[in-house]
């Protein structure tokens, strides 16, 4: 069992000159992200909904599941090896989603900068 310490980890996201903080839960999936980071990322702005980059090589993903999803969702979408965060709501089913936590606030700072660069860092 997971200590209940390392349930909820505090991550830094830094877009376009400002800083956000996310919480990733305890997965193998957010375990990976972390074991990454510093990571500077290009992000593209897809579907005008999400923040997508593709990694090389695939992360683990055991607990996905075909859902809707919330702003301000990360999630990891293995078919592309794609680290999403969901800023805008069309209501779409997605399959395949691994939720790997959520921006805390400010989410919607991503609807304003169409493909950019994007930081994540231990917090």
């Amino acid at each position: 069992m997971a200590n209940a310490a390392n349930q909820n980890i505090k991550i830094k996201v830094t877009v376009a000159g400002q800083t956000l903080t996310a919480t990733l839960i305890d997965n193998a999936t957010s375990r990976a992200l972390l074991a990454k980071l510093p990571l500077t990322l290009p992000m593209q702005d897809l579907y005008s909904r999400e923040m997508c980059y593709h990694f090389a090589d695939a992360l683990p993903a055991n607990e996905t599941r075909t859902s809707g999803y919330e702003v301000g969702d990360i999630v990891y979408w293995p078919p592309r090896h794609s680290l999403v965060i969901m800023y805008r709501q069309n209501g779409e089913q997605i399959s395949n989603l691994q939720k790997i936590g959520r921006i805390d606030s400010g989410v919607e700072l991503f609807s304003h900068t169409g493909n950019t660069q994007v930081t994540l860092e231990n917090h």
